[in-house]
């Protein structure tokens, strides 16, 4: 069986999955494929009821259906990149002046506080900061612009032992005006958890306690960086706060444009990588393996390694992976929100997770539920699941593949489900399309070494190809 840890490269996912897939086939092709299946078998307008609060949130928040496409190098990627690369080109020619943190009195000594170093060279923005190696500790930044680090593991920012437990390592300035145009680049954040000694919880409430957040940030890159420890979130994008007004609703100050690539995230409270009510996110070649947990009572965590939470709409995810989590992909909502929508995912790596991927709409997905206003439209192809297993995360959870409640027009093309011959599967099934779940496909599922199991729960509610 495949085992990735510490040392794993998230930019080889690509060449993991392709060796692991069962059905190699060019992205582009897959591509053409889900398009056809969603156009034969999907009803976009499916179940959507007039809602006073969705036709506000629209025209407060209108968002445009943009294509995935797919470069000559395999690259899948939505339409919308080529706006933020105009406008990475943007940021690159406004911040023209490169500074150097040291200059400003920072020592990467491990011991000295560097908070007012890096505010001083960060300024007001319009400028690159470079980090050289070093271990930096801080209170807490607030980014107007760009930071630059000498690599994962060389450039090191770590909160400081005296921060309290509701800070944020790395956030934008400005949560309620808003921020555009941040870069994150080239570091590894240490949350430096072991500063709370023995305490049993690690956040401290809603979107604080993260290792990176970006709120109500328009035009955002984050890239090459590692989050370690969070005491919630390795990497958070959301906006200014998180609301649950109810299914229906969005949250005002939301994120848009964001890139993340190439993160790695472990030892986080709750998930590696989240989105909450924000639009048009591309996730990349990153990687998220074993969360501590600590955000939730003990065996009840939901910690996944890359969540699609809340409110969140056009996301495209692209070769990740994860390991050791609750859920390796987990597109959702809490009961009193909006769900995740318009979701594309080519490429997922799931290693020994709980629940690899898991898709529902909590509150609205079981059989005495409502139905979901919102739980609507996701996209997947090229996923692969490795053992997935019971686990002290979440104590009553049952081990799945891929588990759909709720969500209605779903496509999925390509799953390889891969047990572990030696692991005792009691009877659950690998597969399950259950509760509220409507206009399911699935094409191409091979299922193969589960010990004990059932194959696929629910053929009733998906079309199966």
């Amino acid at each position: 069986m495949i085992h990735l840890d510490k040392h794993h490269d998230p930019r080889t996912n690509g060449m993991l999955l392709r060796q692991l897939s069962r059905r190699a086939v060019q992205p582009g092709t897959l591509i053409q494929e889900n398009e056809a299946l969603f156009q034969k078998y999907c009803q976009p307008e499916f179940h959507k009821p007039f809602s006073l609060s969705r036709l506000l949130l629209n025209r407060r928040y209108p968002v445009e259906p943009y294509k995935t496409l797919a470069d000559q190098n395999g690259l899948v990627y939505p339409e919308w990149k080529t706006i933020l690369d105009q406008e990475y080109s943007r940021l690159l020619s406004v911040a023209s002046r490169t500074v150097n943190v040291a200059d400003f009195g920072a020592a990467g000594d491990g011991k000295t506080d560097c908070t007012a170093a890096f505010q001083k060279a960060l300024g007001n923005g319009r400028v690159k900061v470079i980090v050289p190696e070093g271990v930096y500790l801080v209170k807490g930044l607030k980014l107007p612009s760009c930071l630059c680090g000498s690599g994962k593991g060389v450039t090191v920012i770590k909160l400081h032992p005296h921060a309290p437990k509701k800070t944020r390592l790395i956030q934008n300035a400005h949560f309620h005006r808003g921020n555009h145009h941040i870069s994150v680049e080239g570091l590894t954040l240490d949350w430096n958890v072991e500063r709370l000694g023995n305490e049993e919880r690690t956040a401290a409430g809603n979107n604080r306690s993260s290792c990176l957040t970006f709120a109500h940030v328009t035009f955002g890159w984050v890239k090459n960086v590692e989050a370690a420890g969070a005491g919630l979130h390795g990497f958070d994008v959301s906006s200014a706060r998180y609301h649950y007004l109810g299914d229906g609703f969005l949250a005002p100050g939301r994120s848009r444009y964001i890139w993340l690539d190439g993160l790695t995230a472990s030892g986080f409270g709750d998930d590696g990588i989240t989105t909450h009510h924000s639009d048009y996110c591309f996730i990349s070649n990153s990687f998220c393996y074993n969360p501590s947990g600590k955000a939730h009572k003990k065996g009840f965590s939901n910690s996944n390694g890359i969540e699609i939470d809340d409110g969140s709409r056009h996301v495209w995810l692209y070769n990740n992976a994860s390991s050791g989590c609750f859920g390796g992909v987990e597109i959702k909502a809490h009961h009193n929100a909006s769900a995740a929508s318009h979701v594309h995912l080519y490429g997922h790596l799931s290693v020994r997770d709980n629940r690899s991927f898991n898709f529902r709409h909590i509150g609205h997905h079981k059989g005495k539920d409502s139905d979901s206003k919102s739980a609507d439209h996701i996209v997947a192809a090229n996923l692969v699941s490795i053992a997935p297993v019971f686990t002290d995360l979440y104590e009553g959870s049952t081990p799945r593949s891929l588990v759909v409640s709720a969500y209605r027009n779903v496509v999925i093309n390509g799953l390889t489900a891969l047990g572990d011959p030696d692991y005792d599967f009691k009877g659950n099934p690998v597969v399950a399309i259950q509760y509220r779940a409507k206009n399911v496909i699935l094409k191409n599922v091979e299922i193969s070494g589960f010990q004990n199991a059932k194959r696929i729960k629910g053929k009733d509610k998906c079309v199966l190809l």
